[in-house]
């Protein structure tokens, strides 16, 4: 099962329905980070509250996912992470940096609104 993607306004929302195959994670990386540039995105929302566990191959991926749609000018978050896995990710030291986390889709849509809000202030 492919994840599905949607676009709110210049964000792209990924909502994981289930836990995926290594395959199923390259997959959505490679497709995001295209559409980043075609849909010329500046916001990726990837919510993975459909996911029981997040291992180290699925936490580089999606590190990956927020590295490469930054170098195509748009910023990533990632939502809906369970308790359990949020638990188990600290447990074993797993690091997400650069990836931004909120806790749902409202929220991330409300720090993409600042954030460009703020570059529009500043110009940039």
């Amino acid at each position: 099962m492919d994840v599905p993607i949607l676009q709110q306004g210049d964000v792209l929302i990924a909502s994981v329905q289930s836990d995926l195959s290594d395959m199923q994670v390259t997959r959505l990386r490679d497709e995001l980070t295209t559409l980043v540039g075609s849909s010329r995105a500046t916001g990726v929302v990837v919510n993975v509250s459909g996911m029981d566990v997040i291992d180290s191959f699925t936490a580089r991926l999606l590190r990956s996912i927020a590295e490469a749609a930054r170098m195509r000018g748009a910023m990533t978050y990632v939502v809906g992470i369970r308790p359990e896995v949020a638990i188990a990710l600290v447990h074993f030291d797993v690091d997400l940096a650069p990836l931004q986390t909120a806790l749902d889709l409202d929220e991330a849509m409300h720090l993409l609104r600042q954030r460009r809000h703020r570059h529009a202030s500043n110009g940039d």
